[in-house]
């Protein structure tokens, strides 16, 4: 194996600090509400180290660096406009400011507020389907990282998946919202020094001139048809389609993430989530751009040495590069830091997750108010659900195409359409449930179109990302506008 004796003690000496951490958390758990949002009482700080810690996992950076490795600098485009998007959310307070005054756990349950309890459900059937698809990969995509980092067999990954998974699930299923909290703090202090370090080193070992040599004579000798290493605008790269579709997208993520948006109900107010949105946004580039930058150093590095190597493709070279890279010690520090990255994003994604499930899929169906124990225990046990679906879904899904596309398009099942709900609830008195449902369930006909077809047709005939992104979006919109102008307006509750 790559790691060293003192590298492993490095990791397992986080493991068991992040572990216990977060089970310390476990005695300030009083109730449901707790659990899912921290009793609405988290500061801007904390809210932005967490914001910032749940939304660069390892997963993060293995489809950034997958990025930068096949677009070269053009890759880190859609971290600016990820950047870009919560920058305005959170300056305007656009739709955000108004969800958070309505004092909700989850987004359907504004719905079932503004249009019906049926409205509700259907939204939170979507969140899930779509939240759980979307993070079906991370468990496979971190386990590929450890594997070629470390250099431990293949056969091991399941392992190291089941294991990091049962951590995360130890200490997320005792103290929840809390836990989650806490523990990002670590990792993100963990994580941060990992990316500028590995950043420095990447840099210092390939040679910047060397890397931007590199990329333009890799550009040249393929007469123009590999992606344009620094125009994301040029055809080959990602086009002018393409990153107006993304642009849309980041400012719906922005107001409809439920992960994000799971921070900003858990601020002790409106404002504190509006200074938690623009002041964590500038986080975004350099979430993108620094394992841009490791994908693109992978990138010329083989091919100065005569191209990848068969057994690798562009999301494994990333890691097997800086294998080759880190001294003794640091890869430990590296290693712990993904993994720190890792166990930050699955405990907040499962938390999201299992959040909506037993607010707005569950709860709405119990004819009679379950105890506080059985409260806590369900929320529990559908913890535990999620673990065992991403552990089986991680292991024998297949990846259509490249990482970043799988994720924005299972986002999109219902990204397109909450926000439109949003939008029409906040905004539009004229909006009918009618008008809803119609959102909703046109809204996700372009993304789950596009995962069932490019998983069964050549690649050749598969559908472009931007085109289910681009219509699930227009879609949703129709379906609104249409279907409320066709039916009588109800009152709006106050």
């Amino acid at each position: 194996m790559t790691l060293s004796l003192v590298d492993w003690l490095i990791v397992l000496f986080y493991l068991a600090v992040c572990l216990a951490a977060g089970l310390w958390m476990r005695r300030y758990v009083r109730g449901v509400e707790d659990f899912a949002v921290a009793g609405r009482a988290v500061h801007v700080n904390l809210g932005i180290t967490s914001l910032a810690a749940t939304e660069l996992g390892l997963v993060t950076v293995m489809y950034t660096a997958q990025l930068g490795y096949e677009k070269g600098f053009a890759g880190a485009i859609i971290g600016v406009l990820m950047a870009l998007g919560m920058f305005l959310v959170g300056k305007t307070g656009f739709v955000i400011e108004p969800l958070r005054n309505a004092g909700v756990m989850t987004i359907p349950e504004l719905f079932e507020k503004r249009f019906s309890k049926k409205v509700r459900w259907l939204a939170g059937l979507f969140v899930a389907l779509g939240g759980l698809l979307n993070m079906g990969i991370f468990l496979r995509l971190g386990g590929d990282f450890l594997v070629y980092a470390t250099g431990m067999p293949p056969h091991y990954l399941e392992w190291v998946m089941t294991i990091l998974l049962g951590l995360v699930l130890l200490y997320t299923a005792f103290g929840g919202m809390l836990s989650v909290l806490v523990t990002d703090y670590i990792q993100f202090l963990v994580v941060g020094t990992g990316l500028v370090v590995t950043s420095v080193l990447v840099i210092t070992h390939i040679g910047w001139e060397n890397l931007i040599n590199g990329l333009n004579t890799a550009w040249t000798a393929s007469g123009g048809q590999s992606a344009h290493p620094f125009n994301p605008f040029h055809a080959s790269s990602f086009g002018a389609g393409y990153l107006i579709w993304q642009f849309i997208f980041q400012i719906a993520c922005a107001t409809t993430w439920q992960t994000q948006i799971s921070r900003l109900l858990s601020a002790k107010d409106a404002k504190t989530g509006r200074q938690m949105y623009s002041r964590a946004a500038f986080y975004f580039v350099g979430r993108f751009a620094l394992p841009g930058l490791w994908g693109a150093a992978a990138f010329v590095y083989f091919t100065q040495r005569g191209g990848l190597p068969a057994n690798l493709n562009s999301l494994t070279a990333m890691p097997t590069f800086l294998s080759t890279l880190l001294p003794m010690g640091l890869l430990g520090l590296v290693v712990a830091a993904m993994i720190a990255a890792e166990m930050s994003t699955v405990s907040g994604y499962m938390l999201t997750w299992e959040t909506v499930i037993y607010n707005d899929l569950v709860m709405p169906c119990l004819k009679k108010p379950l105890s506080p124990k059985g409260q806590m225990l369900l929320t529990r046990g559908l913890l535990l659900g999620i673990a065992v679906f991403l552990l089986f879904y991680g292991l024998w899904y297949q990846l259509p195409g490249n990482a970043w596309d799988y994720l924005a398009v299972t986002g999109n099942i219902y990204i397109a359409s909450v926000f439109t709900l949003l939008i029409s609830a906040l905004y539009w008195p004229r909006a009918t449930t009618t008008g809803a449902f119609a959102a909703l369930i046109l809204g996700a006909i372009g993304p789950l179109t596009f995962l069932v077809v490019n998983a069964v047709v050549d690649k050749s005939h598969q559908i472009a990302p931007e085109i289910a992104g681009v219509s699930s979006f227009g879609l949703a919109f129709a379906g609104m506008l249409i279907g409320s102008l066709l039916t009588p307006a109800k009152p709006i509750q106050k």
